[in-house]
């Protein structure tokens, strides 16, 4: 299978914005045998803005667009320096993609794209790709890494997205309010009933939320790809989504004949 994995800032970071080393190692651990055994991964990472804040050590996260800048272009060396460093120590070879939302709206630049994460796959390197942050100015700014993460599962043809975040997956009520919400096993359609059970921001380092994660889902069920919402505290209960277990919330992509 070729799997893109997004894994966003709260889950790799304690609040402080701090690198949680322990969560990382076992994260890096478990995608590293995921490729060992025989699949392709691909890597959407957050936490650049994040780790720039605690290297920082900045009261807060800058809320102008110089200030995210700055700490992205601090965060994303220590980023990808601790990515490779723990990646090694399996003996798989990263690459680092920085995209814009240029590189993927304009079409020579996407087949640039596609044509580069094609051949480094080829070459079996693991793939990690983050926003620009460092000159993107419109939001910093696909929009999220979720909605990167649904464009470069459909970009790349990629068999699975799942988003790790901080819940298990999709409830009927917010579970942090709600200890008796429902988690939904299987979603096969976004109605608005179901976009109206997403709210805000999940954390204060992180941009994105349910809602986020529910426009990723629509981009790769069109597009006839499954996607899987897990709580990454349970990193390895990707080998059951990877077995055809149940582990959070499945979004059931069209069928082929639908597509048509």
């Amino acid at each position: 299978m070729r799997i893109v994995i997004k894994v966003g800032t709260s889950s790799l970071t304690h609040e402080t914005g701090r690198l949680n080393i322990r969560k990382m190692e076992q994260f890096v651990k478990i995608l590293s045998d995921v490729k060992n055994a025989g699949h392709e991964v691909i890597l959407v990472s957050s936490g650049a803005i994040a780790m720039g804040v605690g290297k920082l050590n900045l009261p807060e996260r800058p809320t102008d667009v110089p200030g995210k800048q700055a700490a992205a272009a601090v965060g994303q060396c220590e980023l990808m320096y601790t990515y490779d460093k723990m990646f090694t120590e399996y003996h798989h070879t990263v690459a680092q993609i920085l995209l814009t939302s240029e590189d993927v709206e304009d079409p020579d630049r996407r087949n640039n794209f596609e044509n580069t994460l094609n051949t480094l796959l080829s070459m079996g390197a693991l793939p990690i790709i983050n926003e620009n942050d460092t000159v993107a100015t419109r939001e910093i700014t696909l929009g999220d890494n979720d909605t990167l993460g649904g464009i470069v599962a459909v970009s790349s043809k990629a068999d699975l997205l799942v988003l790790f975040s901080d819940i298990d997956g999709l409830y009927d009520r917010d579970p942090h309010k709600n200890p008796d919400a429902k988690l939904f096993p299987e979603i096969r359609e976004i109605t608005p009933e179901i976009e109206a059970l997403a709210g805000g921001a999940g954390t204060s380092r992180g941009t994105g939320g349910m809602i986020t994660k529910l426009h990723a889902a629509k981009l790769v069920m069109d597009a006839g790809l499954d996607m899987v919402i897990m709580n990454s505290d349970r990193p390895e209960a990707l080998y059951d989504v990877l077995d055809g277990r149940f582990a959070g919330t499945r979004f059931i992509g069209k069928a082929k004949e639908d597509l048509l």
